[in-house]
């Protein structure tokens, strides 16, 4: 009997989590937020509800038999949804909502390496009241990041000289969020190069992804406002161009000591996606944030490059026994652009026409996200709408082939010209050198 596989969410991340799951030969069933095509196409049910309501999710898995489930977004695993599919006898890959605050609030997370002793932690302090914030904010003058210590879909970072220009700008912002009834976290302002690295992780043992650059400004040149993320590079070794092999040593580390922590602080183990966002600093690799499920655009790279059976993985990670096999990726390198509606993030157009090609060159693939269909043809939802991902044995081929796809898609949308430029990775690497020296 096949394995039937329920995901949870309809973004470009599942879409390319449920290809995955159909390349490995099994079926899918999907839970989402909305009705995805891409996924649908590859769905044997689809229902649309609330993708946090852990009693209809479990609900909708039992009545179709799903056998296991993979949580996209972080949203349902911060109201518990792995905890009510768990209970209903189906094995997730997506951590409780106990665990899951390491993604949910950013304070536990930092309280969480300090009270354990992990190394990357920079100065940090939270709070729910303005009760000496001026204090702190004066001490770390310009020097700065305000962050909401709850889920904010990556847009609730404010850092000094992007966002902040003076300590009035600071202290309206913390007023601001006081308001909200949101507590908050002050934190260095790190300065180097960010970089992404995600883990399979079955609560003891942790397999690692290829390290990934992400890109949040929605314009070439790194501005414009910050977005969900307009497309992000691996390069062919598992590394990034600008990283010193003790800054991935340094972050695989971090992960390891902090799913051992979460078991030690929550009492189960943490089987899941283990995403760590750092920065390459002077003084070695420092956390920025972590994330509970698989990233996006991060996901569509690692999937893409993925040779290792993906049921057989997630398997590992829910029954503990990754320790068993390798997880293996190609040797190349990949390339990701998103096409998103103009206006994107602020003001996106909504219910354009979206014309894709109809042949995709070798090494290209696709991942919809919101998109829609109505009277037959592809409509833009107002987020990201398609993912383009290129794979080749270099960065710079990779870059190519996928721009030049991405380029073929006419209307109303616009995309990060510059991901994955030979450009733009000579600059991060004249940071970083900068940065060490």
């Amino acid at each position: 009997m096949k394995e039937r596989v329920l995901i949870v969410g309809s973004g470009a991340r599942e879409h390319a989590i449920a290809a995955a799951v159909v390349r490995a030969g099994a079926e899918v069933i999907c839970f989402g937020s909305a009705r995805n095509p891409g996924i649908d196409a590859l769905s044997a049910k689809y229902m649309v509800g609330k993708i946090n309501d852990g009693a209809a999710v479990a609900a909708f898995a039992k009545e179709h038999g799903a056998t296991l489930a993979v949580i996209g977004p972080e949203a349902p695993l911060a109201a518990g949804v792995a905890d009510a599919l768990w209970a209903a006898g189906v094995k997730t890959v997506g951590p409780t909502k106990s665990l899951a605050r390491i993604e949910s609030s950013k304070g536990f997370a930092r309280e969480l390496l300090a009270k354990h002793g992990i190394p990357g932690n920079p100065f940090f302090r939270r709070f729910d009241s303005m009760n000496g914030v001026e204090e702190v904010l004066r001490a770390w003058d310009m020097r700065h990041v305000i962050k909401d210590d709850g889920l904010a879909g990556g847009k609730g970072v404010k850092v000094c000289g992007d966002h902040l220009h003076s300590l009035a700008n600071s202290m309206d912002c913390c007023r601001e969020l006081v308001a909200l009834g949101h507590p908050f976290v002050i934190e260095e302002r790190l300065e180097g190069e960010e970089f992404s690295l995600m883990s399979f992780c079955d609560g003891n043992t942790l397999q690692h992804m290829p390290a990934v650059q992400d890109h949040k400004r929605a314009d070439n040149g790194d501005k414009g406002p910050n977005t969900g993320g307009m497309g992000t590079y691996t390069d062919a070794n598992g590394k990034l161009p600008f990283l010193a092999d003790d800054d991935l040593r340094e972050a695989k580390n971090i992960n390891q000591l902090v799913a051992a922590a979460l078991e030690k602080e929550c009492g189960e183990p943490y089987r899941g996606i283990l995403y760590g966002g750092f920065m390459a600093t002077r003084d070695g690799v420092k956390l920025i944030e972590y994330n509970a499920r698989f990233g996006d655009p991060e996901c569509l790279n690692v999937l893409t490059l993925l040779k290792t059976d993906v049921l057989r993985i997630f398997r590992g990670v829910v029954d503990q026994t990754l320790a068993d096999f390798i997880v293996e990726f190609e040797s190349d390198a990949s390339v990701c652009k998103y096409v998103v509606p103009d206006g994107y993030p602020d003001q996106p157009r909504v219910g354009d026409e979206v014309v894709l090609p109809n042949d995709l060159p070798q090494g290209v693939t696709m991942y919809l996200g919101a998109v829609d269909v109505k009277d037959g043809e592809l409509v833009a939802t107002g987020s990201r709408t398609v993912g383009v991902v290129g794979v080749a044995e270099t960065i710079a081929d990779a870059e190519n082939i996928c721009e030049n796809v991405v380029q073929e898609i006419p209307g109303r949308f616009f995309h990060r010209a510059d991901i994955g430029t030979a450009e733009l990775i000579a600059k991060r690497v004249e940071h970083m050198k900068a940065v060490r020296s």
